[in-house]
């Protein structure tokens, strides 16, 4: 009863056939993340592709401004020299066969997943298990790399990757409750420019169709597409 009570208080002084600035829908999301752990303010996008066709998938990676607030955990599939840069720049967990083993085995405790491009046709092995999970490193999003160094710190300090789903939705957390309205802001536009760059060849007519800010526990708040991409 009382989740029902908080729902429908944070719904009030919306209008759910408003399309708002993205700066009043940060400031309306960030008012109603009332929950008693900082939310993640998450945004998603409905985009005009159909992933299923090669030519409309939408993947990519961004380097949040002011980081996602979240504690990233990177495993690094690296040897030798690669594998102590890994560990250097703080990776989690790094290995080789090792790390492949406990991988097949089922424990997947990492959030991000870099390799070396000579532990490819390794970590190949894993696609079945990897895949299914958004883990599988691509050089595309730089996690396939010899500078696992770079890799390691940028993932850690906010990266963040992004792909199509299935119904043409995109989508990421951008951040906490706790971040300031300016911070969420200069998120939010920087995985919509990433979003924008990452338009595939096949996508026709309207790329961004509707964007939506919420909070984890919060209601969404659509925002005028035209205006957040012009900012």
């Amino acid at each position: 009863m009382a989740t029902a009570k908080r729902i429908k208080s944070a719904r009030e002084g919306i209008d759910p056939k408003k399309l708002y600035s993205l700066e009043e829908a940060v400031k309306l999301v960030k008012e109603r993340a009332t929950a008693k752990f900082d939310e993640t303010i998450e945004v998603a996008l409905n985009l005009g592709v159909d992933p299923r066709h090669a030519d409309q998938m939408v993947r990519g990676v961004v380097e949040l401004p002011n980081g996602s607030g979240r504690s990233v955990r990177v495993a690094v599939f690296a040897k030798d020299a690669k594998a102590d840069e890994a560990k250097e720049a703080g990776a989690d967990l790094v290995g080789a066969e090792d790390l492949m083993e406990t991988v097949q085995a089922g424990t997947i405790d990492f959030d991000r997943c870099i390799a070396t491009p000579d532990m490819m046709p390794l970590v190949g092995r894993l696609g079945k298990v990897l895949g299914p999970r958004n883990l599988m490193p691509n050089p595309k999003v730089g996690t396939v790399t010899t500078d696992v160094a770079e890799a390691v710190k940028a993932a850690k300090g906010g990266a963040v990757e992004f792909r199509v789903e299935k119904a043409g939705i995109v989508h990421a957390g951008v951040g906490k409750a706790s971040f300031s309205e300016e911070q969420i802001t200069g998120n939010v536009q920087a995985f919509l420019t990433a979003v924008q760059k990452a338009r595939p060849s096949g996508a026709k007519g309207t790329f961004i169709k509707r964007i939506a800010l919420s909070s984890s526990m919060g209601p969404g708040v659509k925002i005028d597409v035209a205006a957040a991409a012009d900012g």
